[in-house]
């Protein structure tokens, strides 16, 4: 028996043991149009090489001023400007504003040289055809932005190893990139181990059930990133399971085996990785409930999770070890789905242990409340039904009724 039979871990433990393998896997950098790259996690820092905008413009339909020519305005005594001409939009505005003028601008123009503000032009009125009445003064910037403003040349516009989102497709295009540099996804190899299982097509019979987690963990794989691949289901087999393992290893950077982690004397899959050819178990056990079985083995640049048999302790135990390592983003992630709600009852925990709680968001006379969505972890239903989930940490015995929480939204 291994020494690293149970012998539990942190999360951070798990993580930190994790970090020298990750930088082992074979990630490949592609260059994509940004049309494809949404969802993508770029390969290196984007560095900006113009202004955006490329000049100073109106934010509004109004006139180009020097805004000293308009203080002290008002609809009273209202100052008076002869209109030099008019900015054609798409066009370089050239004409200079002298002192007393202003230059009709729609909004997006560019602002002529002279002019530091535009008034809007139901601040305004004409006087004649080329004079107008300012009503009231704008200060020097007001409905304009300048040159610059929104991205600036030289500047940092997204980080490596950033999930690219419409926003950022747009900024790349402001600044003329049309194709970017993004980490090829991971190929994640799938199977469900077990004499229970069937698939999801089969009827079955007393004793057997359908196999949820190869379709749960397929999802989590898409939607983390990865390029996720069914293997199927393995009985309770041990030559059985290891052929099917090392089949996945040849094409996949990681295997994902749900079932079999545990102690029971039908579960292989501790064996199969102490008998895997230059891989090594990194731990046996990790302080989460639920999903406290998972096991991890590293070896030849790839790598191999034993996550839990029931549902909900596989998708938990692949949210805290597997999706960090698919994204890169082992200590720092950036989705920050969180939100606060206060809780509806009291939680305890045993300390020493992380606990991950499902959570249904209601909200209520303009407060937003999380309800526990309490069940066993072999019920799928209980992730069905909620919103998201809190995390009691290690040190801490429980929540109380009416307390804020921190709630991590399910995608």
């Amino acid at each position: 028996m291994s020494d690293l039979m149970f012998k539990v871990v942190t999360v951070e433990e798990a993580k930190k043991s994790l970090e020298p393998f990750i930088k082992q896997l074979n990630r490949q950098k592609e260059s994509v149009p940004i049309e494809k790259a949404c969802g993508r996690y770029t390969s290196q820092n984007i560095t900006v090489g113009e202004d955006v905008p490329g000049f100073s413009r109106s934010t509004m339909d109004g006139f180009a001023v020097n805004s000293v020519d308009t203080f002290g305005a008002s609809a009273a005594m209202p100052a008076y400007l002869e209109v030099a001409g008019e900015v054609k939009m798409g066009e370089e505005a050239t004409l200079e504003l002298s002192p007393g003028e202003a230059m009709q601008i729609a909004t997006g123009g560019m602002l002529p040289p002279g002019a530091d503000a535009v008034i809007m032009i139901e601040d305004t009125e004409w006087l004649d055809d080329s004079t107008i009445g300012v009503l009231k003064p704008v200060a020097p910037g007001e409905n304009v932005v300048r040159k610059g403003e929104d991205i600036s040349q030289g500047e940092i516009l997204i980080t490596e190893n950033h999930c690219l989102r419409p926003q950022d497709l747009g900024a790349l295009a402001a600044v003329g990139i049309d194709k970017v540099t993004v980490w090829k996804p991971l190929n994640i190899g799938i199977i469900s181990t077990g004499n229970e299982l069937v698939s999801p097509e089969e009827q079955i019979r007393p004793g057997m059930i359908r196999d949820i987690n190869s379709y749960t963990l397929y999802g989590l794989v898409q939607e983390a990133g990865g390029n996720p691949s069914l293997y199927g289901i393995v009985k309770d087999d041990f030559r059985e399971l290891k052929e099917r393992v090392e089949e996945a290893l040849q094409d996949n950077d990681i295997v994902l085996l749900s079932g079999g982690s545990s102690v029971g004397t039908r579960d292989h899959t501790l064996r199969v990785l102490q008998e895997m050819e230059g891989f090594q178990i990194l731990f046996h056990g990790i302080s989460v409930k639920p999903g406290k079985p998972a096991i991890t083995a590293a070896g030849n640049g790839k790598l191999v999770f034993g996550l839990p048999g029931h549902p909900v302790s596989a998708m938990v135990a692949f949210k805290v070890l597997v999706e960090p390592v698919i994204t890169g983003q082992l200590q720092n992630k950036q989705k920050l789905n969180f939100v606060k709600a206060t809780i509806t009852r009291s939680l305890s925990s045993t300390p020493g242990r992380e606990d991950h709680v499902r959570v249904k968001l209601i909200f209520k006379e303009g407060q937003l409340f999380a309800e526990p969505v309490l069940g066993k972890s072999a019920l799928i239903n209980t992730m069905v039904k909620s919103h998201g989930e809190i995390v009691i940490p290690l040190g801490e015995e429980g929540v109380g009724a009416g307390e804020e929480v921190t709630v991590e939204l399910s995608n």
